[in-house]
């Protein structure tokens, strides 16, 4: 692994682990419910999922590369997958949620690294460092469970506790039909997101195989 690989994995991990745990701190200092609950819906967030996942897997890379039958987090599939996630993350919050509250100070900051800064740092990492021989088009419908089973998950808990993080799923406000149109709508945001990363993979092949 080339050391301008390893910096640029070191410092994107390193504002993305400093974003989350500030995110964890502003959130149990404001918190509103048990430590227990406000754990959980800190955890209950695709923002902190996807942010962590990246932190994590920019952290194994630091340690063991990136290579094709390695870790699986460092795999280039992988890695393009997440790619995908933390890019709708940005979406979402930039064309949707962002017009939906006024945070300041540490939490306008914290904001910023989820939603925008580690987003555009990813994907600079993606584009300049991982290897993208071997994504291909039948890898889309894998990379979907994750958010197919984070949306399951997160419509069934709200039956039992009455909590949506997103304000588009929140069954309470909206309805279900309403819920289910709008989680229709994300996933086909994922499933364009992810054609678009592939189809920037066999361009770039295509155009390196030409040069």
């Amino acid at each position: 692994m080339s050391s301008s690989t390893k910096t640029v994995a070191a410092i994107v991990a390193i504002i993305g682990w400093a974003a989350l745990i500030l995110q964890l701190y502003l959130i149990l200092v404001n918190r509103t419910a048990s430590i227990p609950e406000t754990l959980f819906r800190y955890f209950g967030f695709f923002t902190i999922l996807t942010n962590l996942l990246v932190a994590v897997s920019l952290t194994v890379v630091c340690r063991k590369g990136i290579t094709a039958n390695g870790h699986y987090l460092t795999r280039p599939k992988t890695l393009t997958a997440t790619a995908v996630y933390i890019t709708v993350v940005g979406l979402i919050y930039n064309l949707i949620l962002r017009f939906q509250w006024a945070p300041e100070g540490l939490a306008k900051l914290v904001d910023e690294l989820l939603h925008s800064v580690v987003p555009v740092l990813f994907i600079f990492f993606w584009l300049k460092f991982v290897p993208k021989q071997s994504i291909q088009w039948k890898n889309i419908l894998p990379w979907l469970v994750y958010p197919l089973l984070y949306l399951g998950y997160t419509l069934l808990r709200g039956i039992f506790v009455n909590w949506y993080p997103y304000p588009f799923i929140n069954v309470a406000a909206i309805g279900y039909s309403k819920a289910l149109v709008n989680s229709a709508m994300v996933t086909v945001a994922f499933v364009v997101v992810a054609l678009l990363f592939v189809g920037i993979t066999k361009w770039m092949s295509k155009k390196n195989s030409s040069n």
